[in-house]
């Protein structure tokens, strides 16, 4: 998963969660402390700020405006806060953690694609004859036009 998109995640399952009165006091801890940490990545960053405050309140129309935020940040590459949503989402969806969901490990990549119901499209360079692909739901095999 993408290291802003597990944060922003993170935020808005701890929010949810937190509010309830039956909240575990280990959930409510771990929301303190990642909502803690994504407050002090986006100190000085008065929409950071502001737009973290909203997303609490209605995440579903501050998730992008949180997610640029944090981006510009640097948050993806902070192992602290990362390590904040992880550890809250082991507590929330102990099942989704065990599969690995929450996994962050992106290294020396193009063309990476995070999240569940995605669709994507790469150019890297012209196409090779022989490669195999995959396009609109059919295995392909590219092939050489003869004319060129």
């Amino acid at each position: 998963m993408d290291p802003i998109t597990l944060i922003v995640a993170a935020l808005a399952a701890g929010a949810a969660s937190a509010l309830q009165d039956d909240a575990k006091g280990a959930v409510k801890a771990a929301f303190t402390r990642l909502r803690a940490l994504a407050k002090n990545k986006l100190a000085g960053r008065s929409a950071g700020e502001l737009v973290l405050e909203q997303h609490e309140q209605k995440p579903e129309i501050y998730e992008k405006p949180l997610e640029d935020e944090l981006r510009e940040s640097g948050a993806a590459s902070d192992p602290e806060l990362i390590t904040a949503a992880q550890e809250l989402m082991k507590l929330l969806d102990a099942r989704g953690a065990a599969a690995g969901q929450y996994v962050v490990n992106i290294q020396n990549s193009a063309g990476v694609q995070v999240g569940h119901h995605n669709s994507q499209v790469n150019n890297f360079g012209g196409m090779t004859a022989g490669r195999d692909a995959y396009y609109a739901g059919r295995d392909m095999t590219i092939e050489r036009n003869p004319d060129n």
